[in-house]
């Protein structure tokens, strides 16, 4: 399928359905695709969308073997269809976050030694102390977060310290939960891993390092000094240090891909593993946002991935390391009230046409005139607040808007919000900044024209259907780039260019930045209405 020795590099991603493949050549271009689906492929694990939804309604695990055989199973589809393993000069990957595996007493000498002629989760079967990993989608432990919180300080100083103040589906609430009902379980523990470091372990032969951007969900890092936090581990579990491994800069080429992947599927001993980090780091690498650069995948939650130079963490969002450059951050806002509110305004405003909910964003004015609407049809995460609130220019409020007025409050009320959380967090448009628009709303460009003027920054749309993918294969060239101080954005200059959609209208930030005070002011308000 290609010229002998013509260098490429692996991108894989475990992901909660499915484990997914991209190689890219020198130039980025992609030149082979593949996955393996959980459900319909491994059928004998017995999962529903990847997952084991337990009775309480709250544990959610996956099979840690599933993750094994699917990697057997996406090579070999690799090396029917023709793939020459023997180019692939370094390889990387992503995992969904928090996440975590916990091997067994010994296994590190099962995977030293893995023998090319069988198959991954035969050799690895009795490795794994806990069979049935927690994952992101796990509510369980309220109980561990709680006592977290109030071991270091509070919420605000735990999310100082790790990025985040203490959530449910983060790693070390997770390993707290796994110390105190199975404690057995835990003493026969050697190592944690997240998924993406048990992932890399797999191909390296050896336990791989956390690295520091994945290892930022865990409520046990401390981002600053990029090493463990002696209070957060004090409050977990004991021994913990010792299960974790040292953390290491994404960047890191941790080594050689193991013997197993060279005999059995014929990679060269020269191919290096790279540091896998988490799905949403991947994600950051993938769509490649620079300093100042931002993206919002607008779908049934909003969310908002942002590059940052001096965090400040609050009890809303997360910080995390930022994947790609070692001295910087990136931050993850989640916003609950996203493309259902906006179907629902366009269904009692614009009588259920996007066309009609277009032509009221153009026939109104940048600004709505002064008019703010603040839309929670649902219980909002950021902030904790639920209803719909209308303000007028005076910053009364008022019972009703006229059609077109409530369809432009909706989009600059939402992305006024964004804006003004992103700031919170340190986020600053700096010149060259860019905001990177996905999912389904992307695709209206009187939605994104108000993005562009709210910002006062050019929108751009890029393919994201495997950008945690692709950016593992970017991290792989890049690693290899790193050592040579080229940054990432030099290593990844000939990847696709984004499509630039919308630029901000003349006078857009003299308009929305005093709008942008007044909405900070309002949403401020109802939060002290909702405490009363």
């Amino acid at each position: 399928m290609s010229a002998p020795g013509r260098p490429f590099y692996l991108g894989l991603d475990f992901s909660t359905q499915q484990l997914k493949v991209v190689a890219v050549d020198e130039t980025l271009n992609p030149v082979y695709e593949g996955n393996v689906h959980f459900d319909s492929e491994l059928p004998e694990y017995g999962t529903k969308d990847g997952v084991h939804i337990h009775s309480d309604g709250l544990r959610v695990t996956s099979p840690v073997l599933m993750w094994v055989k699917a990697l057997d199973i996406v090579l070999q589809k690799m090396r029917s269809n023709g793939f020459d393993f023997s180019c692939v000069k370094a390889l990387s990957g992503s995992g969904q976050q928090h996440g975590s595996v916990y091997w067994k007493r010994g296994a590190s000498l099962v995977l030293e030694g893995l023998e090319g002629g069988k198959p991954l989760h035969k050799l690895l079967e009795d490795c794994f102390a806990v069979p049935d990993s927690p994952v992101w989608m796990d509510s369980s432990t309220a109980e561990q977060c709680q006592r977290l919180e109030e071991a270091v300080g509070g919420a605000q100083r735990l999310a100082d310290i790790t990025g985040s103040r203490a959530y449910e589906r983060f790693t070390g609430n997770q390993i707290a939960k796994i110390y105190q009902t199975s404690p057995l379980k835990y003493s026969e523990t050697e190592r944690i891993s997240l998924v993406s470091s048990f992932a890399a372990s797999l191909l390296l032969g050896r336990y791989a390092e956390v690295d520091y951007s994945d290892g930022s969900g865990m409520n046990l890092m401390d981002i600053q000094m990029k090493s463990w936090a002696p209070p957060c581990l004090t409050a977990t579990a004991p021994h913990l240090q010792a299960k974790l491994g040292s953390p290491v800069p994404s960047t890191t080429v941790l080594g050689p891909v193991s013997p197993y992947f060279v005999s059995r599927y014929g990679f060269s001993a020269d191919c290096q593993v790279v540091a896998f980090t988490g799905d949403n780091p991947g994600s950051l690498a993938g769509m490649r946002l620079q300093e100042g650069d931002m993206a919002v995948s607008l779908g049934t939650s909003d969310t908002l991935f942002l590059w940052i130079k001096e965090p400040k963490p609050t009890v809303e969002g997360h910080v995390f390391c930022n994947p790609v450059e070692s001295c910087a951050f990136m931050a993850l806002i989640c916003f609950k009230n996203g493309s259902l509110t906006r179907q629902r305004v366009r269904d009692e405003s614009a009588g259920g046409s996007w066309d009609a909910f277009s032509e009221a964003l153009r026939s109104t004015s940048m600004g709505n005139d002064g008019n703010i609407g603040i839309y929670f049809d649902v219980m909002e995460i950021t902030p904790p607040a639920v209803g719909v609130h209308r303000f007028n220019k005076d910053m009364s409020r008022v019972a009703s808007f006229s059609k077109q007025v409530e369809i432009r409050a909706l989009v600059e009320g939402q992305f006024m919000a964004k804006r003004v959380h992103a700031e919170k967090l340190g986020y600053t448009i700096v010149p060259g900044t860019k905001v990177l628009a996905t999912g389904g709303a992307s695709s209206n460009n009187d939605i994104v024209q108000v993005l562009a003027d709210v910002f006062n920054a050019p929108v751009y749309t890029i393919d994201t259907a495997n950008s945690a993918c692709l950016g593992s294969a970017y991290r792989a060239k890049h690693g290899i780039d790193a050592k040579w101080g080229v940054s990432f954005a030099d290593a990844v200059q000939h990847a696709q260019e984004p499509k630039l959609v919308a630029t901000p209208d003349p006078g857009a930030e003299q308009i929305f930045r005093p709008l942008l005070k007044r909405y900070a002011e309002l949403e401020e308000k109802i939060l002290e209405e909702a405490r009363k």
